[in-house]
């Protein structure tokens, strides 16, 4: 049975920047982890790289960053999570810049390894950051602020990374992004300078152990929940442009308008969704209800538009992209304040790290089942019911699992 904390611990202030210098930290992860993909066609002729290579290349991100997540939330919870965080960016950048000058496959693997290592310390660390500094009230518009990030990243990504290789080069663009990556510890390091000194390690006894955290319910719900929506996003993510050119018979250029109003879409209810549900926090609604209602509205109207999209016309399959882009986007800021608000200021690094290292299988296995699916029945019907299936599951993770969206009371017994 949950134990819940009789009151939410005092939390210090913030200051105004540094919630969108976090969001600015995860839009720069989601460039740099999508350059690869923007120029494959230009990596895969000039280093004479087969198609597996590319997608060795490819899945290695997942490799390293999966248990990295873990390890980045162990180092937020016990060290300092503002250093952290500029430890993690200052690596994942310095990857994104070497590997301009990679000559060969073996150069690029390892360099897509180090990349996940970095890019890992982004979401334990803006979740222990917020978890100690951003109320319950404010937890929807700051974690939808950082869910924006998320989703203008790649739009940027493909599409001024796309338009400058054609001027620099892949090897250009690599280089560029990782130097301006680094620009970002500037501001940061300044703003934060002071918080981080007065961060202290906890006191012997006071760290919560891996172990306790995988021994609540809760983390597995969450993880299960968090997993479902990876897994819708990660197919329209990773399978949208083929679906829409191969299938739907659209153009290059009218793939990319298409694609770039799916990321606005899904920005747009992201940030609404913030906003809506730290308002009805403040008017009187407890954590528990808000969160699990917009769970089980984003969750079941994704499914629905997915599931759509396997028997509907072309063009109402892209309406039913929309819809589904903006209810995955509307999830987002609930699936990190969820764990926030369980795991507390002493427990969300770790907890994060534990929930979305689970949740990244997704990224792993279902580009993997989708290719199969597409393979096997030369369509993508199957692989659209199959990926609604995946979404609303998170109804079990979120809405059953979890009891109770509520602080966990770290000192009762258990």
């Amino acid at each position: 049975m949950t134990t819940t904390a009789a009151a939410a611990p005092p939390r210090t202030a913030f200051g105004p920047m540094v919630v969108p210098l976090l969001a600015l930290a995860v839009f720069i992860n989601y460039v740099d982890r999508g350059n690869l993909a923007t120029a494959a066609p230009l990596i895969k002729g000039e280093l004479s790289l087969s198609s597996t290579q590319i997608g060795l290349l490819i899945s290695a991100f997942f490799w390293a960053y999966t248990p990295g997540l873990v390890l980045s939330g162990w180092l937020a919870d016990r060290f300092n999570p503002y250093l952290t965080l500029a430890a993690g960016l200052a690596i994942w950048s310095v990857a994104t810049l070497l590997s301009g000058f990679a000559g060969g496959f073996t150069a690029l693997l390892l360099l897509r390894l180090l990349l996940g290592v970095g890019e890992s310390a982004a979401f334990p660390c803006s979740s222990s950051l917020i978890a100690k500094h951003v109320p319950s009230h404010r937890l929807g518009a700051a974690n939808g602020l950082v869910i924006v990030g998320l989703s203008l990243g790649p739009a940027v990504g493909i599409f001024f990374g796309g338009h400058l290789m054609g001027e620099l080069g892949w090897r250009g663009v690599f280089t560029l992004f990782g130097a301006v990556s680094l620009v970002w510890l500037v501001p940061w390091l300044l703003v934060t300078r002071r918080l981080s000194r007065e961060t202290e390690p906890p006191a012997p006894g006071e760290s919560i152990p891996f172990v306790v955290i995988l021994a609540r319910p809760e983390v597995w719900g969450a993880s299960l929940g968090h997993f479902s929506v990876n897994f819708g996003f990660y197919f329209v993510v990773s399978w949208m442009p083929l679906y829409l050119m191969q299938q739907q018979g659209y153009s290059l250029a009218e793939m990319a308008n298409i694609g770039g109003a799916l990321y606005l879409v899904y920005a747009s209810g992201s940030y609404l969704s913030g906003l809506v549900s730290d308002r009805w926090i403040r008017a009187g609604g407890t954590a528990n209800r808000v969160r699990k209602t917009f769970f089980m509205a984003t969750h079941v109207v994704a499914a629905a538009g997915l599931l759509a999209c396997a028997v509907v016309s072309p063009l109402v399959a892209i309406g039913c992209l929309f819809v589904t882009a903006f209810a995955l986007g509307a999830n987002g800021p609930h699936i990190f304040a969820t764990g926030q608000t369980l795991a507390g200021p002493k427990a969300a690094g770790k907890w994060i790290g534990v929930q979305n290292g689970w949740a990244n299988f997704a990224g792993i296995l279902g580009p993997i089942i989708t290719g199969v699916l597409v393979d096997r029945t030369g369509s993508f019907q199957a692989a659209f019911v199959v990926a609604a299936g995946f979404t609303l599951l998170g109804v079990v993770g979120w809405g059953l699992m979890i009891r109770k969206i509520a602080p966990v009371d770290w000192a009762a017994k258990a």
